[in-house]
């Protein structure tokens, strides 16, 4: 299940719950270093050489406990207490070049300036631009509010333990974090506090989605609509009905506008592709309606911005809507219990609440709270790192997967059409907050899975990959 994002004091609240329970410092610890090794493994090859920065704090306890894990590494561990002493140690070391650091000098338990000799120290390690781990939080950063504290380790990926610390998640942070993972079993009590923010975990997808009766057939699965692609803009319209197509909906009908009806109907089989006209209804049947993707051609007709506006309000079958027809959406009342989807990037969620993109990113759970309260308790699939789903109310998750490299046109449209193939389907549409967690989860594992491959992939190559990943 997901696991809380939590502030510094609710950890310490948790610790005393754990020991209180009859674990131990030392037993977690032991845990902890056998958590980080194979991490750490990960990162490098065999013969690698790994240097261990550990404090004196139980951060750098747990830094060392991963050292007898690492047996076919060279693994230089450099005990540090008194930085000004140690830097001719660490300079010694880094000229060595290894190919990992791994930082357990400061955890959640600092919390005030940094004297001058560690700025120093740790300013040294940031310029040997090495790869990091850091352990549990970047040394030097403020877990509660992702400040820094004078200078903090520029980490490659920080392993948090337990759960994810509130200020880790702050876009300050970002830059000293990078790729932020949860060592989550480490023979801790389950966590029992609660936060507006939870993490999403692999495991969370045991069994998801449900198998298929063996009896189903097409109709079983549902009817997918799509309105999306104009003169200039037809790729993505392809990307989102091929991303549709992998989340195996029964069938799959394309409308566009018909200058491009041409170069999107080459381009598809089993999906069906239909001008658009002002004369086009919608079919009963479809189960669920994409609009948006490549919908951003100048002399698109007014007639579609007024047929989105009167489908948000009228259609009882979830509607998604992504790209430029966000700015067509109308305020007011949508059919009860009606699932609606709103898929923005920073920029069209500052659109939206009538901000700008810097207001979105400084605070992006207010913000998304606001737009889902601004369109009626929508659903908001906020996109970018770590991503956000959730609505006005309730349990906000925050997406642990993707990379910087899903940063290329087209991303959102895959993710778009992924997100509707899904919940065209009437089995997955029980639960739409699971349905689009998973569907986000598994946009950015596919995007690991290419980056772990290849470092030259293109959208075009999530389109193979997405659904694959298994928890």
């Amino acid at each position: 299940m997901p696991i809380p994002v939590i502030s510094v004091a609710q950890m310490r609240e948790w610790e005393k719950a754990n020991w209180a329970a009859g674990l131990t410092e030392a037993g977690v610890i032991r845990r902890v270093g056998k958590v980080l090794a194979p991490r750490a493994l990960q990162l490098t090859q065999p013969g690698s050489l790994i240097l261990i920065l550990a404090g004196k704090g139980h951060n750098g306890d747990d830094a060392r406990a991963a050292r007898e894990h690492l047996s076919d590494r060279q693994v230089e561990l450099l005990d540090v207490t008194a930085p000004e002493m140690d830097l001719p140690k660490l300079a010694a070391a880094l000229v060595r070049r290894p190919a990992l650091v791994v930082d357990g000098l400061f955890g959640i338990g600092l919390n005030r300036p940094l004297d001058e000799p560690w700025v120093k120290f740790i300013t040294r390690v940031n310029q040997a631009r090495l790869p990091v781990l850091a352990v549990d939080v970047p040394s030097g950063l403020d877990a509660d509010t992702g400040a820094t504290f004078g200078a903090a380790i520029e980490a490659s990926v920080t392993l948090t333990i337990g759960a994810p610390k509130q200020g880790l998640l702050c876009p300050a942070a970002w830059p000293f974090v990078g790729r932020l993972e949860v060592a989550s079993e480490v023979g801790l009590i389950p966590c029992p506090l609660r936060g507006e923010l939870s993490w999403t975990l692999a495991e969370d997808f045991t069994g998801f989605p449900p198998a298929r009766p063996v009896a189903g057939h097409k109709g079983s699965f549902g009817h997918l609509g799509m309105l999306a692609g104009s003169v200039g803009y037809h790729g993505a319209a392809v990307l989102a009905a091929r991303a549709a197509q992998r989340a195996q909906p029964g069938l799959s009908t394309l409308f566009t506008h018909e200058p491009a009806y041409h170069a999107i109907a080459s381009q598809l089989q089993a999906v069906m592709v239909k001008p658009w006209d002002a004369t086009v209804k919608v079919p009963d049947d479809f189960s669920a309606l994409l609009i948006g993707p490549g919908l951003a051609a100048a002399d698109l007709p007014d007639e579609m911005k007024l047929v989105t506006r009167k489908l948000w309000r009228d259609l009882r079958q979830p509607v998604i809507v992504d790209a430029t027809a966000l700015d067509w959406l109308p305020l007011g009342p949508v059919p009860r219990k009606a699932i609606r989807v709103l898929t923005p990037h920073p920029g069209e969620a500052a659109r939206l609440r009538l901000s700008t993109p810097q207001q979105v990113q400084a605070d992006r759970p207010h913000a998304l709270r606001e737009i889902s309260k601004r369109y009626n308790d929508c659903w908001v699939v906020l996109k970018g790192h770590q991503t956000l789903i959730g609505r006005s109310a309730g349990e906000i998750f925050v997406n642990p997967s993707g990379n910087p490299h899903l940063a290329q046109g087209g991303s959102g449209d895959v993710l778009a059409g992924f997100i509707a193939g899904l919940l065209a389907q009437p089995a997955l549409q029980a639960d739409a907050g699971q349905t689009l967690r998973y569907a986000v989860w598994q946009h950015g594992a596919a995007a690991d899975m290419l980056q772990a491959r290849r470092t030259n992939w293109i959208i075009e190559d999530l389109l193979p990959e997405i659904g694959q990943a298994r928890p």
